[in-house]
């Protein structure tokens, strides 16, 4: 007889065990990342799933559809959908060394 394969749940790499889940069934799980700006609930958005652009607030270039990318809003406001933002995963990664970016108008 075949095996079997487990689906298994994916891990917050900085809080093991400290996982979320969002909202409604589209947003998929969520976990908590620490950093000297806070605790964030992030969720990483694959390619298939990535249909809109958006504004990445690390690097102020757009998040085309199609690119996978990550999802961040602050934990303690975990169902405000205005602060969530669309970062890309190597802006989010860098978010400490760089900071936001400014648009000038």
């Amino acid at each position: 007889m075949p095996r079997r394969n487990r689906q298994q749940r994916p891990t917050g790499s900085s809080a093991p065990g400290r996982e979320f889940r969002s909202p409604g069934p589209a947003y998929g799980w969520s976990r908590v990342e620490e950093g000297p700006d806070g605790e964030w609930l992030v969720r990483t958005v694959p390619a298939a799933q990535a249909g809109k652009t958006y504004r990445c607030p690390g690097c102020d270039h757009e998040v085309r559809p199609g690119v996978a990318h990550v999802v961040a809003w602050p934990a303690d406001e975990q169902g405000d959908v205005a602060d969530r933002r669309h970062w890309h995963s190597g802006c989010w990664k860098a978010r400490a060394r760089r900071g936001p970016t400014r648009r000038w108008s």
